[in-house]
């Protein structure tokens, strides 16, 4: 079974009780990469994570550092300088946010197939990764 790649959104939306049926989808999509063991995500979207959690979710430090602890359990990717160069040619050859890339440069180094995230195209590829939006 291929590994699967969240983006940050997904688990703001997991924690948001408030975000209706992107909350729910979340939460089941989280769910179902635990229960299998295949998710990844990478040191970014943690740090991501952290910061909209404490200041747009008011969830309080300590518990956002639990969430963190947490997802230790699953496969996370620390880029390094040849990631970052990486992430730059990405950027330049698809013409998108450097956040972004960041990402996308993190599932492929991950050898992931499939990348979770509403903030970029449903269906499109990048290299071997091709995004999935969980709330479609």
């Amino acid at each position: 079974m291929s590994a699967e790649f969240v983006d940050t959104n997904v688990f703001v939306y997991a924690h948001d009780g408030g975000a209706g049926l992107k909350h729910e989808k979340s939460v089941a999509l989280l769910s179902r990469l635990f229960e299998d063991g295949i998710g990844i995500l990478s040191v970014q979207v943690l740090a991501e994570f952290y910061a909209a959690a404490t200041r747009k979710l008011g969830m309080r430090s300590e518990e956002a550092e639990g969430v963190i602890a947490d997802l230790g359990a699953w496969a996370i990717h620390r880029p390094g300088h040849d990631s970052l160069l990486r992430a730059c040619r990405l950027q330049r050859r698809y013409k998108i946010a450097w956040w972004d890339a960041l990402v996308i440069n993190s599932a492929i180094e991950m050898e992931s197939r499939i990348l979770w995230s509403e903030d970029l195209n449903d269906g499109q590829r990048y290299g071997p990764v091709t995004v999935r939006n969980p709330f479609r």
